[in-house]
C-alpha cells in the first residue's frame, strides 16, 4: 500500500471506501484505517466479506451474495459522504 497516495486521496475527499474480495477484518481496510488514524482521521466504510465462511458458486453471484457489487460500493460511498 502506498501511504502517500492514500493520504493524498483523503485530503481531496475527506473520507474513504475500501473494497476487498475476502475477509474485511484484518485486511486492507484495517490497514487503511490504521494509516488514517495516525495521520488524517476521516470516516471510512470497509466493504468485504463480513466474518463468514466462503461459499462456492459463480463469481458474479458470489460478489452479489457478499455485498461486493457496484451498487453496494455506491451505497457505501453515499453513506460515508454523509458522515463527513
Amino acid at each position: 500500500m502506498e501511504e502517500k497516495r492514500i493520504l493524498d486521496s483523503v485530503k481531496k475527499t475527506g473520507c474513504a471506501v475500501t473494497v476487498e474480495e475476502h475477509q474485511a477484518m484484518g485486511g486492507m481496510g484495517s490497514a487503511v484505517c490504521e494509516i488514517l488514524a495516525q495521520n488524517n482521521p476521516v470516516p471510512v466504510e470497509i466493504i468485504g466479506v463480513k466474518d463468514r465462511f466462503g461459499e462456492s458458486g459463480e463469481p458474479n453471484e458470489l460478489l452479489k451474495v457478499f455485498g461486493l457489487i457496484a451498487e453496494d460500493i455506491a451505497r457505501a460511498a453515499k453513506k460515508v459522504i454523509k458522515r463527513k
